[in-house]
């Protein structure tokens, strides 16, 4: 077996929280539109928004922000108060100045795999917003490579794994989607390890790979140097 030389490292809800900011203004979105309609519909709608619109604004704060405007438009049938635009716009601003929570182990588990791996956060969404929350996490002089790309698929990690390592299949990614971190880390021939979060946005779910070689799953980041040590010395 090739050695592993790299390890990528996702980062929303994998190094710090994320997830939980956007249900937190999901809901206070949907308190602003009450008389409109009931939350699970506005819900529902702010989905089918976000989905429309990904091709469009891609990932993170500033497309989420811009769906919750057209789905109020959409809800009050183009009636929406500005009131209501400017207090969407505010909740956008609170969320892209939130402080950054890293998560239990993620500190740690990088320390103490820097200088043996060469390292690299593989990140999607909008380039000032992460650059902000990898800046506010302390983490990145961690790393020896920053990647903030627009999608994460095999071709992505193929390219970010042969430009910071030794290609693909001596490289590992951790991550808390299956769909972004995981699957096509292994479809471009590396590992791929799944680092579950309680909240995990739905349009990531996808079916675990449960019968792929490479795949592997921990409960938290401080297995991870013990998974490590196993693959790299089996037996």
């Amino acid at each position: 077996m090739q050695s592993l030389t790299t390890i990528g490292f996702d980062a929303d809800d994998t190094l710090w929280q994320n997830e939980q900011f956007f249900r937190m203004t999901e809901k206070r979105f949907a308190t602003m539109l009450a008389d409109h309609a009931d939350a699970g519909d506005i819900s529902a709608r702010l989905l089918e928004a976000e989905r429309r619109n990904l091709a469009v604004y891609g990932f993170g704060i500033k497309g989420f922000t811009l769906s919750m405007i057209e789905t109020a438009i959409e809800v009050t049938q183009g009636r929406v108060p500005g009131s209501v635009i400017s207090e969407i716009l505010d909740a956008g601003r609170d969320m892209l100045s939130h402080p950054i929570e890293p998560l239990p182990h993620a500190r740690e588990t990088v320390e103490r795999l820097a200088g043996a791996y060469r390292l690299v956060l593989i990140t999607k969404g909008d380039l000032f917003d992460q650059e902000r929350k990898l800046a506010g996490s302390g983490l990145g002089d961690l790393f020896d490579a920053v990647e903030i790309v627009s999608d994460k698929n095999a071709a992505t990690y193929a390219r970010v794994f042969s430009r910071h390592g030794d290609g693909a299949a001596r490289s590992m990614m951790v991550g808390n989607s299956l769909k972004s971190d995981v699957v096509p880390a292994i479809e471009a021939g590396g590992w791929g390890v799944h680092v579950p979060h309680e909240l995990t946005w739905v349009l990531e779910h996808v079916e675990a790979p449960v019968t792929a070689p490479r795949f592997r799953q921990i409960s938290d980041l401080g297995q991870l140097p013990g998974l490590i040590e196993a693959i790299t010395n089996p037996g």
